[in-house]
């Protein structure tokens, strides 16, 4: 309405402005408060547009959000009445609704249960015999070593014995000779008495 009556005012403005002004003058007048008006109406609508888009997201929002609430108050009481606190305005109807669902819920529970067990049992046995794989393999390796140090045992315990017989028997130049002394013939013997007794006797001078 508002803009209405500018737009009327602005035009008995140009038609006065007509008789008074010349025809060029008063042509490029009128243009330019035409052009003012149109922008005035746009802008003017702009905003009524705004404000009705605004108002219409406000009120979704509200719907929306209204929504939500009884949603969450939905919930809440379906969760009191399975666990069991919000039973005692319940009829006998309700009470058996609820059981039925609890006793399916169950089942269901059950049977993913018993899924992850015997998931878990068939592990334990993949584990099992792989553990007894490993212990086999470790044992060859055991045994395949201990038969690679007996030849290397066999070697050091011969050494060990000679070694013990040179400790327990170390070499005396003394016996050695002593016995080589023993061991010598008779006739050598023999032949070193006459030297030895030349050696105890005086020279004789004639």
């Amino acid at each position: 309405m508002a803009s209405n009556g500018v737009a009327a005012m602005v035009q008995l403005l140009g038609l006065h402005l007509y008789w008074e002004t010349t025809r060029g003058v008063k042509k490029s007048w009128w243009l330019c408060v035409k052009s003012t008006v149109e922008r005035y109406k746009k802008a003017n609508s702009d905003t009524s547009n705004s404000g009705t888009v605004a108002e219409v997201n406000a009120q979704h929002y509200q719907q929306e959000s209204s929504k939500l609430r009884q949603q969450i108050s939905s919930l809440q009481n379906a969760n009191r009445t399975i666990v069991g606190d919000s039973i005692n305005t319940m009829s006998l109807r309700d009470l058996k609704q609820v059981e039925n669902r609890l006793e399916k819920g169950i089942a269901k529970i059950r049977a993913r249960k018993n899924e992850l067990l015997y998931a878990e049992v068939e592990y334990m046995q993949k584990r099992e015999v792989e553990l007894q794989n490993d212990n086999m393999y470790l044992r060859s390796k055991v045994v395949e070593n201990e038969r690679g140090q007996q030849p290397l045992n066999m070697m050091g315990a011969a050494s060990t014995s000679e070694y013990d017989h040179m400790v327990n028997n170390p070499y005396d130049s003394r016996n050695f000779l002593q016995v080589n002394i023993m061991q010598q013939p008779q006739h050598y013997a023999h032949q070193l008495q006459p030297t030895t007794l030349q050696l105890g006797q005086q020279p004789a001078f004639n």
